[in-house]
């Protein structure tokens, strides 16, 4: 077997604030390979974002070692980390996070623009076109449903082909139609793409698309 995209050996992660700590992760390990979607399931305050933050450097355990690559992101540079995130991870939230003075075409093509990539006005529509917008390519985010706008944040998420796709309760805003949309677009982006996808979510038909499913409670897998 292929080695995985992301991989947690028996990770912890503590907060503190004022003399408090919070264990919020307890050793956790786990592995995700290309062409698969892992969901994290549990309720809120389970630890299910800090372990997406984690998947995709954007946090580092106290304990344990996360490797995305082959390489633990905890003993990257500041360069080595912004090249990591920038080339190999693509990210989807909840709120969208889409620039609302850019078109939705510059929207998508921003992450190339940052990596400096060419022809990426041609990449961008074609990303667009994966996600069955390209007619709104000159519009606002103001001007798109919320379902839109996630498929807008979907195809900025992938546009640089990335390894590995980390959404964070994507369907969280959207009604069940435009929802049932979003997780067809993140089980193709396994499928038909190779994506290593991690997705946090309450949903059970989020769910019901993953390959793997690892239930959360206080910080640790139970099931």
């Amino acid at each position: 077997m292929a080695a995985p995209r992301v991989e947690l050996r028996a990770v912890s992660k503590t907060y503190s604030n004022g003399g408090q700590s919070a264990e919020v992760l307890r050793g956790i390990s786990l592995e995700a390979h290309a062409g698969t979607v892992t969901a994290f399931l549990g309720r809120s305050g389970c630890g299910k974002t800090t372990l997406l933050n984690l998947a995709g450097a954007m946090d580092f355990p106290t304990s344990g070692e996360v490797l995305i690559g082959g390489s633990v992101t905890s003993a990257l540079s500041d360069a080595e980390l912004t090249s990591l995130r920038r080339m190999r991870v693509g990210f989807v939230f909840q709120s969208f996070q889409l620039l609302p003075t850019l078109t939705v075409l510059e929207n998508v093509e921003l992450p190339l623009l940052l990596a400096r990539a060419r022809k990426s006005a041609e990449m961008a529509r074609e990303r667009l076109a994966w996600v069955d917008l390209e007619e709104k390519a000159a519009s606002f985010p103001y001007q798109l449903s919320g379902g839109e706008m996630q498929r807008v944040a979907i195809a900025r998420a992938l546009v640089h082909a990335p390894e590995i796709i980390i959404a964070d309760e994507p369907t969280g805003n959207l009604d069940t139609a435009s929802g049932a949309q979003i997780l067809a677009l993140l089980r193709r982006s396994a499928d038909e793409l190779g994506a290593a996808v991690l997705m946090a979510t309450h949903s059970a038909e989020a769910a019901a698309i993953a390959d793997v499913r690892v239930k959360l409670r206080d910080g640790s897998v139970v099931e």
